[in-house]
């Protein structure tokens, strides 16, 4: 295998963990944040797989990571409606 399949695979056992771990402690129900940590969390994975796999650019993922960031920080900011 080459770097970047190990690379990969590293980060599709990360992603898988990440999810597991995600499931395990989530109580029932998917409100506001419970969704938006689920999107979070696998828009994360597959670009990073992606990038990886050089099927995106660096700057292609640079503007994911800040899209993450930015959403991010608007959830946990934002006022209740």
């Amino acid at each position: 295998m080459t770097t970047n399949e190990w690379l990969m695979l590293a980060i599709f056992i990360f992603g898988a963990g990440s999810l597991f771990g995600f499931f395990k402690t989530k109580k029932a129900g998917f409100g506001r944040f419970t969704t938006s940590a689920l999107l979070l969390i696998l828009v994360v994975t597959v670009s990073a797989m992606l990038f990886a796999g050089g099927k995106i650019e660096s700057a292609a993922m640079i503007n994911v990571v800040f899209a993450v960031f930015g959403f991010a920080g608007g959830l946990f900011t934002g006022k209740d409606a």
